[in-house]
């Protein structure tokens, strides 16, 4: 409480040693002529400088953060916003709770000017987070006046709805509407959030506030979605901001994934902004939604068509590679790969034009000069690098990776109806082991410690799914987050083999299903009643284990395929938390489709 006190005092002595006349230069030059342009001072007692940082978790990557503070300590801003996910959270542990908090407030602790705090949903999830952040905080909204400014902190998680279902409610609108009543002849507004809920729907109140900010010079700042854009909206600028450690590709500028913070000056026009990379600094206009309809919203104009064989020891390998430019502008396209000791390929074409919305298609040869077995095969990576060539402005490049490997056809069998009681004894169909293993090294002690295999069936009702696990060890707890002890993840994407192949996780729930199941007594599934198709799954303990049988109605794969469903995308992953282990092992079948390692195509089962 002592911090919030002191805060008049600091910002009154701040605008007090501003509050000079301009600076006077002596220059004893002979010359008629001037070595400069003029001497008219970017100074003033009004202007301002101070940075805001973005989001630290949610995929969180080490040593970022701290990084970002120590660049801020050499630029030196006023003071430094937050827009919140600064904590792992997620959890109702009191003890993991402090341990996070503590670790956080390290990192502030190193930094030399003031920092302001705002809550995202890692933040504030439950009631026992929420009574966290008061007991430190005090309050979870707020506002402070600093030179004519009105810096006002909101809470987008105030109905504790989670990622994604972010809110204003009654009271907090209420505190809204007064303050700015309150305040009406600052020179400028600028809202900080953590959801940008402006893109979302049902968020309550958000509406009303945007109707109250939209007569008045205003800036929004948010984060959560992990990728820089900026939208001229309601006479102002909101800007989603990308990250400062938290989960990210980091495809760069044309995606807007990068690690930044913000640097602000605020001057009587409304802030100027540069967003200071690691490595470099740039504008505020690195992704516009121009940029973001050119580039994100579209699928990458370049992909290599994934091929199902039913030969397990090809000779040669013919794959279409297909670049589209959907655009009106041409496309330059380079390919570029990397040699291969396990087969030799030959691409018919490295470097191309693609002219405006047309298409080219030519083949990927693949020889398979060591006679290996498709299991075998390594994946094969070809950089692409894409340039449209604009005349009056500067070309937009952007890469990807290209990753190729042809696929085993997985048969999904025909089966007489199944009943659901976890025996499966009338599973006398092929069975298929999840192998490959992610974790700490030695966490992992063989199929003693834990093993999983699946088998898949169909009739004209239901998709079967039978899941076989040894465990030695289950780990359960009831009160705990569902990420943080033993669980099952089913991922189903029973979209056409077009659009399903090159899933990279976005739309999850809209156009897929990823179905966690812990072994909870209660609730064992997380957000069960957000899930579009209801999942029924029986499941039997055994002597070393537990046996699982899950249907899902055809009627959705019919729905999700548009017609009769022929072919579905399929994972399986099982995490294994042991007592006494670094970290949790992960076994899967394939790569998560959000994944570094996710290879288009991959777990794709054809009905027979």
């Amino acid at each position: 409480m002592k911090s919030y006190l002191a805060l008049p005092f600091l910002f009154t002595f701040l605008a007090i040693s501003f509050a000079q006349v301009k600076p006077t230069i002596y220059i004893d030059i002979p010359t008629e002529q001037k070595p400069w342009n003029h001497i008219e001072w970017n100074a003033s007692p009004e202007q301002f400088q101070f940075a805001i940082v973005t989001d630290r978790t949610g995929g969180r990557r080490p040593g970022i953060f701290a990084t970002g503070v120590e660049k801020l300590n050499l630029l030196q801003p006023e003071f430094v916003m937050s827009v919140g996910d600064l904590i792992d959270g997620y959890t109702r542990d009191t003890i993991q709770l402090n341990a996070e908090w503590k670790e956080f407030q390290g990192f502030i602790e190193n930094l030399k000017v003031p920092f302001f705090y705002v809550p995202g949903n890692h933040d504030i999830t439950n009631e026992v987070m929420e009574r966290k952040w008061k007991e430190l905080f005090g309050v979870s909204y707020y506002h402070f006046v600093y030179k004519d400014v009105l810096f006002l902190c909101l809470n987008s998680e105030d109905n504790l709805r989670g990622a994604g279902r972010g809110t204003i409610d009654d009271a907090q609108y209420e505190y809204i509407r007064k303050t700015l009543e309150e305040n009406t002849d600052v020179k400028w507004t600028l809202v900080f959030i953590h959801q940008p809920l402006w893109v979302q729907e049902d968020t309550k109140r958000w509406k009303d506030v945007e109707t109250l900010l939209q007569n008045r010079k205003h800036n929004v700042f948010a984060g959560h979605y992990h990728r820089y854009w900026k939208t001229e909206r309601n006479n102002g600028k909101y800007i989603a901001l990308a990250t400062t450690g938290g989960g990210s590709r980091l495809r760069g500028k044309a995606y807007g994934e990068f690690d930044h913070v913000v640097w602000a000056t605020m001057t009587d026009e409304g802030p100027i902004l540069a967003n200071l990379f690691l490595d470099g600094i740039w504008n505020e206009d690195i992704t516009t939604e121009e940029l973001v309809e050119l580039v994100r919203n579209r699928p990458f104009p370049v992909r290599i068509d994934p091929i199902y064989l039913e030969e397990k020891q090809p000779e040669t390998i013919l794959a279409r590679v297909k670049a589209t430019n959907s655009t009106d502008t041409r496309m330059h396209v380079k390919l570029k790969g990397q040699a291969d000791d396990v087969f030799f390929y030959q691409l018919e074409k490295n470097e191309f034009i693609v002219e405006p919305n047309d298409v080219t298609i030519f083949n990927l040869k693949i020889y398979n000069i060591n006679n290996k077995m498709l299991e075998e095969f390594s994946t094969l990576n070809i950089e692409a690098e894409i340039t449209y060539e604009f005349k009056d402005r500067p070309n937009v490049a952007f890469a990807s990776d290209l990753k190729f490997k042809p696929f085993y056809k997985y048969g999904i069998p025909s089966i007489s109806t199944i009943k659901l009681d976890g025996n499966l004894k009338e599973w006398d169909i092929p069975w298929t082991t999840v192998d490959h293993i992610d974790g700490a090294p030695f966490d992992y002690k063989g199929k003693e410690d834990c093993s999983i295999k699946f088998a898949t069936a169909f009739d004209k009702d239901n998709l079967y799914i039978a899941v076989d696990i040894k465990d030695d060890e289950f780990y359960v707890d009831e009160e705990g987050s569902y990420w943080n002890q033993d669980a099952l993840i089913l991922d189903l994407d029973g979209r056409p083999i077009s659009l399903s192949a090159f899933n990279e996780g976005e739309g999850r729930g809209r156009d897929w299903i990823a179905y966690l199941r812990t072994f909870k007594s209660e609730k064992p599934v997380f957000r069960e009643d957000r899930l579009p198709v209801k999942i029924s799954t029986v499941q039997k303990k055994t002597e070393d284990g537990v046996q699982m049988e899950i249907s899902i109605p055809t009627s959705y794969l019919d729905k999700m395929y548009g017609n009769s469903w022929s072919s579905l995308r399929f994972g399986i992953r099982y995490y294994d938390h042991d007592t006494d282990d670094a970290a949790a092992t992960t076994l899967f079948w394939q790569p998560a489709w959000n994944e570094n390692e996710n290879i288009p195509g991959s777990g794709m089962l054809f009905k027979e």
